[in-house]
């Protein structure tokens, strides 16, 4: 097993998987390979071409209307040569239920990255032993990284009655009040280079102006 080339990585996927497709990227190889084919190209990648780490399995949704609506994402990292690749699929099923493949029979740490996707987009990972939320609880009834879910939250009560009441309180699952959001660049401080919303005269505690 050796390291390959950023150079050559896409070219030499794509005389293996001729259906594979170069993908728009600003920084690190990437392609496009149907759903059928990701696992075969995520273990080529890992086995012949000494990608050997996955670094983070996340998610693209494209907003309603768009088809297909949401892309499933695998960046992987080579340890020998200090590269990255990154393999895009869009997902099949359909809007209230995409699915894509599941790397956990490749990696066993997929199964943390597929989680968190599944709960914050929705999209269910073909056989992952363990699908579950791993940030909101059971039951929760949104996916709060999917574009319509309101940057503010949604007020949704908390699913132990004995924690409701003592705090008599009811859960914000989104702690983005005020956005838009803007970073300082250049900022050596990066307490002041931290994003900052727009609008800070609202938070959770303060309902905001005209609302």
């Amino acid at each position: 097993m050796s390291a390959t080339t950023t150079a050559d990585i896409t070219a030499q996927i794509q005389q293996q998987f001729p259906q594979a497709t170069p993908r728009a990227s600003l920084d690190h190889p990437a392609l496009d390979v149907p759903a059928g084919d990701v696992l075969a190209v995520l273990k080529t990648l890992r086995d012949t071409h000494g990608y050997d780490m996955l670094v983070d399995v996340t998610a693209i949704d494209w907003a309603e209307g768009a088809n297909p609506r949401f892309t499933a994402v695998y960046h992987l990292y080579s340890t020998t040569s200090h590269n990255y690749v990154r393999i895009a699929t869009a997902c099949t099923g359909d809007d209230s239920a995409p699915v894509a493949p599941s790397a956990t029979s490749l990696w066993p740490a997929a199964d943390w990255h597929e989680r968190e996707t599944y709960d914050m987009f929705g999209i269910r990972f073909e056989g992952h032993p363990d699908l579950r939320r791993i940030l909101m609880w059971e039951g929760y009834p949104y996916h709060p990284l999917r574009k319509e879910f309101p940057l503010a939250g949604i007020e949704t009560e908390l699913p132990d009655p004995e924690v409701a009441a003592a705090t008599k309180v009811q859960v914000k699952p989104a702690p983005m009040a005020g956005g838009p959001f803007v970073a300082s660049s250049g900022e050596i401080n990066l307490t002041e280079a931290e994003p900052r919303a727009k609008d800070e005269s609202w938070n959770e505690a303060n309902e905001k102006p005209g609302a």
